[in-house]
């Protein structure tokens, strides 16, 4: 039994603190797509060069040249130099209308497997106030939606009966599968909860004056949502994006609740991290994997495919030599805790 244990364990810390001691960052440049060279252009460093501003064909730029061929990432210092476009493929620019499209979404996978509390407040979407305020209670999902008063640690019945047969109105079906929302004060407004039934129809859950809003929205013929992340961004484009059971990415549109798939392959948010920065005119989607990063230009209109640009994973010496030392590597990784996802029915019965 001993050396069973001591077999286990050798397995385990000594491959982990042989690649934690040799570790050495590896850094892919800070790729952008830019909307006036057609091209991705790129903020690489290195001990040697240091900073270099180029593109994709690696002819390289100044600091200067390089703010104007991403006027979206670097509005601000172009507003200030007085060299902001006036207008761009037909389109008057003002560093309000610039800010007003410009987002940035991040998403890593050790957000998503991490344990979280299942407990969610939601906030009044339709206040009268100017700042959105935290609520005195939370609610939990079982098979109903239940809030509770957190000074007195007590279930509000009467509130939970109002949502809950709200909801059963609409034909949902609980246990709830997955969850998703945005329950922070620092936003400019609120857009409430995306979730899952048992049946794994997709609904919209959120509270205006005190009363729910719930409605279904429909999804494609065999598509099963997975993960859900809402974001409230200032452009109110879409509501969130969802993943379903075969890794594929979805925007959902606002206000008409359209799922558009986004051509940038499989992402599993629980291996792979993502980023997202926006503009007016394109999106630059860049996804971590095991393999590389794998980066996609798409259309910010109808989210169709301009271009892609991959980094290849690369490997240091000592993490290939140790390939060699370790050929059996043993490793305690879980997928089964994901952010703002409910346990299935399976796990409940």
């Amino acid at each position: 039994f001993f050396v069973f244990i001591i077999l286990v364990l050798s397995l385990w810390l000594i491959p982990w603190f042989y690649h934690f001691m040799t570790a050495q960052p590896i850094r892919n440049p800070f790729t952008l797509y830019s909307c006036i060279i057609d091209d991705f252009a790129c903020l690489d460093y290195s001990e040697n060069k240091g900073v270099q501003y180029k593109d994709r064909n690696g002819h390289l730029y100044s600091d200067r040249q390089f703010d104007s061929i991403l006027p979206f990432f670097y509005y601000h210092q172009l507003a200030s130099d007085g060299r902001l476009p006036d207008s761009l493929n037909g389109i008057k620019l003002t560093p309000q209308k610039i800010g007003l499209t410009n987002f940035i979404f991040r998403q890593s996978a050790s957000d998503i497997n991490k344990t979280v509390p299942h407990l969610y407040p939601l906030l009044e979407a339709m206040s009268g106030r100017v700042d959105l305020q935290m609520p005195g209670d939370v609610f939990r999902l079982s098979d109903r939606i239940e809030f509770i008063d957190m000074a007195t640690n007590t279930i509000l019945e009467k509130k939970s009966e109002i949502f809950t047969q709200a909801m059963k109105k609409k034909d949902f079906r609980f246990p709830v599968r997955c969850i998703g929302g945005n329950p922070t004060v620092k936003k400019e407004y609120d857009e409430g909860y995306f979730l899952t039934d048992s049946d794994h129809r997709l609904f919209h859950l959120k509270q205006l004056r005190g009363r729910p809003y719930f409605r279904p929205i429909p999804l494609p013929k065999g598509i099963e949502i997975t993960h859900i992340f809402v974001k409230e961004y200032p452009n109110r484009k879409f509501y969130a994006l969802l993943t379903d059971q075969e890794n594929n990415l979805w925007a959902l549109s606002n206000p008409d609740y359209q799922l558009y798939p986004l051509p940038i392959g499989k992402y599993d948010p629980r291996q792979d991290d993502i980023q997202i920065i926006g503009d007016l005119f394109n999106w630059t989607v860049s996804i971590d994997k095991k393999d590389g990063e794998h980066i996609f230009a798409l259309d910010a209109t109808d989210y169709s495919l301009v271009d892609t640009l991959t980094y290849p994973q690369q490997s240091s010496m000592a993490s290939k030599i140790g390939y060699y030392f370790f050929p059996a590597e043993l490793s305690f990784t879980s997928y089964d805790c994901l952010l703002y996802t409910s346990p299935s029915p399976r796990d409940t019965e």
